[in-house]
């Protein structure tokens, strides 16, 4: 009996790991504390918190899903052609700009040009709840799910970009910049050439001075390990998302992740914790601007710039169909983390700040509507492969 418990144990901590449920934890903690007592949760949640979970510990995060992404572009991944690769960087520009020239239109037919200042705001795509979405509706081993990471990863770095270019937090400074990221890029490349199994060197040396780069060229610093991420040993073929076989193998990048997967969850739920409380009576018109904007936007953009994409003679990878990006489109509509970035950088404290980052949070509403759809479409069943799926090929 003792033994049947302790296997329910390990299955359930399994599903909350796997499933990144203590970040909707964190979520609906932040949420219920922030509407219970909101001078509280400011006091603790503001300040030395905030910087440890933002600015240091989701670098982590993005790094796990950089690895994701470097092997989806290895020999047998389903990013390893150049073609099909362009599609989903064409889809992020795409599923970036029109969310923005929507948001645009809409503060501009409802009269509210004191919301324009966030028109970047829906450009954003959180990587976490999107990709909790895609897993829920895709099978493991879906091209759609390296699909989405890489356009949310490339939808975060681009935005990350235009928070620094538009919304920066301190003087930009490409000397610091430059300062930092050449040395961390050729002490990455060195230890690669000597052979370091060892992923810690990457991480302190190359990751630190990669930190030091973004951070004091006034840029958020949570991309440190993306750019490092490469020149970690790694196998030479793409094994599949998620393959039993990965955490076995001796590559620095494969035991990075295992050493980090469980404390990186933990991470996601402080990030929750310290930046979804807002009170639910901020709802007004900047709520449901910003929540439209990313909800039509998003995939039309993404469908849009694919469609075009492929028809200048580029691939979708694996043989995604019209369907496919359809739901990818609606599942990256979830806009939360870096949409809060940007709402707390366009706006000052008050009424407007607290509409649009209500609308922020109201994308989660994406995610019931991505997995209706790929039920609808038929793209649920784990046991059916991307071959075997029905749709119309772009």
């Amino acid at each position: 009996m003792s033994g049947t418990a302790h296997t329910s144990r390990t299955r359930g901590w399994a599903l909350v790991i796997d499933n990144s449920l203590l970040l909707v934890a964190g979520t609906v903690a932040a949420l219920i504390w922030a509407n219970v007592d909101v001078g509280s949760y400011a006091r603790v949640t503001h300040g030395p918190l905030h910087f440890i979970v933002n600015d240091v510990g989701m670098v982590f995060f993005f790094a796990l899903a950089a690895k994701e992404i470097i092997e989806a572009t290895l020999p047998g991944g389903p990013l390893a052609s150049p073609r099909e690769a362009a599609v989903p960087l064409l889809s992020a520009a795409g599923g970036m700009i029109a969310p923005g020239s929507i948001f645009v239109l809409l503060t501009m037919a409802v009269g509210r040009p004191e919301l324009t200042p966030g028109w970047a705001v829906p450009c954003a795509t959180d990587i976490a709840f999107s990709y909790l979405t895609a897993r829920l509706i895709f099978p493991a081993s879906h091209p759609a799910i390296p699909f989405l990471l890489l356009l949310a990863i490339a939808d975060d770095a681009l935005g990350l970009m235009l928070l620094a270019l538009f919304y920066p937090s301190g003087p930009l400074s490409l000397v610091n910049f430059v300062l930092f990221m050449v040395p961390a890029l050729g002490v990455s490349y060195w230890l690669k050439r000597r052979r370091t199994w060892s992923f810690w060197p990457y991480v302190l040396l190359g990751g630190g001075l990669s930190w030091c780069a973004l951070y004091f060229g006034g840029v958020h610093p949570s991309l440190a390990l993306v750019p490092i991420l490469p020149f970690m040993p790694h196998e030479k073929r793409d094994l599949g998302l998620f393959d039993p076989r990965e955490p076995t193998l001796p590559y620095a990048m494969n035991q990075f992740e295992r050493t980090f997967h469980v404390p990186v969850q933990f991470i996601l739920l402080l990030f929750g914790l310290a930046n979804a409380g807002v009170p639910f009576g901020s709802i007004g018109s900047g709520t449901w601007i910003v929540f439209t904007s990313l909800l039509v936007g998003k995939p039309v953009g993404i469908v849009l710039m694919a469609a075009i994409g492929i028809k200048l003679g580029l691939r979708a990878p694996g043989g995604l169909t019209f369907g496919h990006l359809l739901v990818v489109g609606v599942a990256a509509a979830i806009g939360f983390t870096v949409a809060l970035f940007f709402t707390t950088a366009a706006f000052e404290p008050g009424p407007v700040l607290d509409e649009a980052k209500m609308g922020a949070l109201f994308s989660f509403a994406a995610a019931p509507a991505a997995i209706l759809l790929g039920r609808l479409l038929n793209r649920r069943s784990p046991r059916t492969s991307a071959s075997e799926q029905p749709g119309v090929t772009i």
